[in-house]
């Protein structure tokens, strides 16, 4: 059955823009769809992501639970997974040209390994099907789209622009939420460059925290451990102006762990420098610095030496390190926002508008954010996905 040419007007040239647009020419072909964005390029934030490598989904296989990885609408992207998924966009991709590869952590890449993979496909299919791609052109309300049947709001996260406050829904102020921590300490930031494979840092007082690789900076810590506390903790760390108190368990284990770790040691090398032997293997510049800031000039002695007091002081610093957050890092030019959008002002099972009919909304713009991974592309894919299969369904129903 013939369907009626329409016109959609797709505001944001990222990866929910083009995800979206390429969909629905793909749906609907007698689509007429025009991309706009603001600046002079499109999908920079692809082109950076992942060091240029754009870490463009993740294969879950060590998900148990969507809440694990998306602080803020996990429960609207478990109904829209049903959908489409990592998977589909995995098969998406493939399909589109893009080969792609599985690390041992379960973050995928381009086989390539370069954004440009990605941002050559949406470019080379936005040719094929027609889409209009309209550069440094800012849409600053709706109602210079009055002409387009239908209005998609793909722009990011980011500050609330008059754009969105235009859309007439409900916003939750954005704050950052993917970046690393400052810390004011001059003996840590010496260990630069330092990595513990499997660390858990925490917010003391709260079920905040993350386990995985933390890296020691010269401004203080990042890695994918304090990444991840960054996103869950985003909204309590905004509130207190990026100063609260930072707990690091450098061993990932209990108390009794490794108490009887430092004991099976002591039994071991009793005639060794204590800051010779390292507990749970742990980078020999880190232990140096954890043995002297728990016991001092001590640290010189040998093991046999320890006595009971300074072995719980030990134990409750390999497991209970206290620092304090003084301010946040931004993550390269990568970081994500949680906010934006509410996600009570939209159709769940469509991304529409509840107060605006054709009006929807896909990607960063919602209050969906992920922690690091390719959890934040894949919210992409699933919500522009989403967006475009409703409207084409719209349209079907219509005819």
């Amino acid at each position: 059955m013939e369907i009626r040419k329409r016109h959609t007007a797709i505001i944001g040239g990222g990866a929910a823009g083009f995800f979206t647009a390429i969909n629905l020419k793909e749906m609907v072909p007698e689509m007429e769809v025009t991309i706009f964005e603001a600046a002079s390029r499109v999908l920079r934030k692809v082109e950076i992501s992942g060091g240029g490598r754009c870490n463009c989904t993740n294969s879950f296989a060590e998900v148990t639970d969507l809440s694990q990885v998306y602080p803020r609408g996990h429960r609207l992207l478990k109904r829209l997974f049903k959908t489409f998924d990592h998977q589909d966009a995995y098969n998406w991709f493939e399909r589109h040209g893009v080969k792609l590869t599985t690390q041992d952590d379960q973050c995928v890449f381009p086989a390539s390994q370069d954004s440009h993979s990605i941002i050559n496909c949406f470019l080379h299919a936005s040719r094929e099907l027609g889409i209009e791609i309209r550069t440094n052109q800012r849409i600053n309300t709706l109602s210079e789209l009055t002409d387009y049947d239908f209005i998609v709001v793909t722009t990011g996260g980011g500050s609330i622009t008059s754009l969105t406050q235009s859309t007439d829904s409900e916003i939750i102020k954005p704050v950052p939420s993917l970046f690393t921590f400052n810390i004011n300490d001059h003996h840590l930031q010496s260990l630069m460059g330092t990595v513990v494979e499997q660390a858990t840092a925490f917010i003391p007082g709260t079920k905040l925290r993350a386990t995985g690789p933390l890296l020691i900076t010269h401004w203080g810590m990042s890695g994918p451990a304090i990444l991840r506390l960054s996103s869950y903790a985003a909204r309590e760390l905004a509130e207190r102006n990026y100063r609260m108190p930072l707990n690091v368990n450098w061993t990932s284990t209990n108390e009794s762990e490794t108490i009887q770790e430092l004991r099976d040691i002591i039994s071991i090398h009793s005639q060794k420098q204590i800051t010779t032997v390292r507990p749970f293997a742990l980078p020999a510049r880190l232990w140096s610095y954890l043995a002297e800031k728990c016991l001092g000039a001590r640290a010189k002695y040998c093991w046999k030496d320890i006595n009971q007091k300074e072995l719980n002081r030990l134990t409750n610093t390999l497991t209970n390190d206290q620092h304090a957050i003084e301010g946040r890092a931004v993550f390269k030019e990568e970081f994500v926002t949680c906010g934006g959008v509410s996600l009570q002002a939209i159709n769940p099972s469509t991304l529409e508008s509840k107060n605006k009919q054709g009006l929807y909304f896909a990607g960063e713009v919602l209050d969906i954010d992920g922690i690091t991974g390719g959890f934040n592309f894949q919210a992409a894919w699933t919500t522009a996905y989403t967006v475009a299969s409703a409207i084409s369904n719209q349209l079907r129903n219509n005819v």
